[in-house]
């Protein structure tokens, strides 16, 4: 036989014989139920920050019974919208609550996203803000007092009060003064219920939210790293100017 003949007839055979193989694998799907997985488009996540916002509602405040807790509905509102604004991928939210006697466990640690009260404890408020009660507020440099607002967590460092926690004040004229007058959250010996026992009131700052030192390095690394906090008082001013709260808070 001529040897061109005899290839073409071995290549008409492979042909054949690959035919047959796709013909019975096509049978063998078919009657297995199999079906073509149709291609799906691959979206970009959802950006943390979107995330947690999207599931935190105001509802929380009724799940984690807030208001037995002596906190307002109406100042946990006011938390959220100033919340929702800040750029942050965080859920802590903290909220110190000074329209509350010094006496009272007025701080607040909610995890919004696994919706969670973390802490509820005592928190001091500065020495030229009042005693039980703070009712003068400053973002003025050596006042001894409170400020207002909206702050952002920074970074953890080691002072004359142990661990304690860097803040960056959010809102001009209320408390954007607040780093370079060194406020920030640590704990404190003069922030317990002995010192209530022996003066009706918790012992106060230099105008830094202080808190017992039994809970403060559990607090700080909780909200430590860019988190809210939101430092309130009804204070007709505040509440007028703050961009925070110029806007209700609203689920996504």
């Amino acid at each position: 036989m001529h040897p061109h003949k005899s290839r073409r007839r071995y290549l008409v055979g492979m042909k054949n014989v690959l035919l047959l193989m796709v013909a019975l694998v096509a049978i063998y799907f078919a009657s297995t139920g199999y079906k073509t997985i149709p291609t799906v488009a691959i979206k970009t996540p959802v950006s943390a920050t979107k995330k947690v916002k999207y599931i935190a509602h105001l509802d929380v405040y009724d799940q984690l019974n807030l208001s037995q807790a002596g906190l307002q509905k109406s100042v946990f509102e006011y938390a959220l919208r100033g919340w929702q604004k800040i750029d942050t991928a965080k859920s802590m939210l903290t909220i110190v609550d000074l329209s509350q006697p010094s006496s009272h466990k007025r701080l607040y640690v909610v995890d919004l996203f696994h919706k969670k009260l973390l802490f509820n404890t005592y928190v001091s408020h500065g020495r030229n803000s009042g005693d039980l009660m703070a009712n003068q507020f400053s973002n003025a440099q050596s006042s001894f007092q409170s400020s207002l607002g909206f702050y952002q967590t920074l970074n953890t460092y080691m002072g004359k009060h142990g661990l304690s926690l860097q803040l960056k004040g959010l809102e001009k004229g209320f408390n954007d003064n607040v780093f370079n007058r060194n406020i920030v959250l640590h704990g404190a010996d003069y922030v317990c219920e002995d010192i209530i026992r022996k003066t009706g009131r918790l012992g106060r700052s230099q105008g830094c939210p202080a808190v017992p030192y039994a809970e403060s390095k559990g607090i700080i690394q909780a909200v430590k790293g860019g988190s809210c906090l939101f430092v309130y008082s009804p204070n007709p001013d505040y509440l007028k100017q703050s961009a925070y709260l110029s806007s209700a808070y609203t689920s996504l």
